[in-house]
C-alpha cells in the first residue's frame, strides 16, 4: 500500500444475489472527473484497489445488467466499503422497427487500429462510405451492407495515407471499394448480437463476424426523425486479403502489424417500411 492510501472494496452480485465475477469497476475523481482505477470484479464478485485520499464515484456494470454508480469517500490508512452491489437486469431495448433504415454519414463512423511494427498503434478512419439496414419481422433474418471507399482512409499523415491507397496496400486504383454484406443475424444475449457476413477487400473475399451491441432506438435528430444505433467490431488479418506485410518488411517497409480491429460506430435513419430482404 502507498502510504497514506486507502482501500476500496465492494462485492458485486448478480440480480438471484450471487457472486458476480468480471463485473467492470471504473472509479473516478469526484472533483476532476479522471478516470483512477479500472478493473474487474474477481472470481467471488470481489473488487479492491487502493487510493489516495479524496471523493470518489464508482461505476460497476456487467453486459445485460443495468449499471450502478456509487459515491464514496477514502480516507487515509483506511476502508472504504461499498458492501454488495447488486445488478438488476437492463431494461429491454426495443429493436429497430421492419423496413430500411440507411447510415447517416454526420453522424456515423467507421474507424480502425492497427499497431504500427515495432511503435504505437495507428488510429484511422474511412471518411466516404453509405450503408443500409433492411429490417426483418424476425431480427435474424435481417440484413445490413455497408460499401466503403478504400481512397478516403485517413490517418493524419499524407505520406502514410498515400502508402496505404498504393498497391503496395488497399491498391485503390484496381480496389476502389470494400464491400461487406451479412448472411445472418445471430443474438447473443440482450443487446449483444453476431453478425455473419462476407467481408470484400483488395480484390478477396473473406467471411468476418461482427460483433455488434444494439444501442437501442429514438425519436430525435433536426427532423426528429426515428434512428437507432449500434456499435459493431470485427478483427481482421490482412494476409487473408493478400496484405503481405511480410514481404514489406523484408523491403525494408515500415508498416501496420498483419491484424487491424475495424469498428463501426452506426447511427440510421428509417426511410420505409416492408423492404424486401435479399435471399442468402
Amino acid at each position: 500500500m502507498p502510504p497514506g492510501a486507502g482501500v476500496f472494496t465492494c462485492d458485486v452480485t448478480d440480480p438471484v444475489g450471487q457472486p458476480l465475477p468480471g463485473a467492470e469497476i471504473t472509479v473516478t475523481d469526484a472533483t476532476t472527473r479522471r478516470e483512477q482505477v479500472k478493473g474487474t470484479s474477481g472470481p467471488f464478485g470481489t473488487f479492491v484497489a487502493p487510493l489516495p485520499p479524496g471523493e470518489y464515484s464508482a461505476l460497476i456494470s456487467a453486459d445485460g445488467l443495468q449499471p450502478v454508480r456509487r459515491a464514496f469517500d477514502v480516507a487515509p490508512d483506511a476502508r472504504s466499503a461499498l458492501g454488495q452491489v447488486q445488478l438488476m437486469p437492463a431494461p429491454h431495448k426495443e429493436l429497430p422497427a421492419p423496413g430500411t433504415w440507411l447510415f447517416d454519414p454526420p453522424h456515423t463512423a467507421i474507424r480502425f487500429i492497427a499497431k504500427h511494427v515495432g511503435m504505437a498503434h495507428v488510429h484511422g478512419r474511412f471518411t466516404r462510405f453509405s450503408g443500409d439496414i433492411r429490417v426483418a419481422e424476425r431480427m435474424e433474418d435481417s440484413y445490413v451492407e455497408v460499401t466503403i471507399d478504400a481512397a478516403s482512409i485517413s490517418t493524419g499523415n499524407r505520406t502514410r495515407d498515400n502508402h496505404l491507397r498504393s498497391a503496395d496496400f488497399l491498391d485503390v486504383a484496381n480496389h476502389p471499394y470494400l464491400h461487406f454484406v451479412s448472411q445472418r443475424f445471430v443474438n447473443e444475449s440482450g443487446s449483444k448480437w453476431t453478425i455473419h457476413g462476407t467481408l470484400t477487400m483488395h480484390g478477396v473475399s473473406r467471411s468476418v463476424t461482427l460483433d455488434t451491441d444494439y444501442l437501442g432506438m429514438v425519436n430525435g435528430g433536426y427532423g426528429e426523425e426515428l434512428r437507432c444505433a449500434a456499435l459493431a467490431t470485427a478483427q481482421l488479418h490482412r494476409d487473408d486479403f493478400t496484405l503481405n506485410w511480410r514481404q514489406m518488411l523484408a523491403r525494408g517497409i515500415a508498416v501496420v502489424g498483419p491484424t487491424i480491429k475495424l469498428e463501426l460506430d452506426i447511427q440510421a435513419m428509417y426511410q420505409s417500411p416492408n423492404t424486401p430482404i435479399p435471399p442468402e
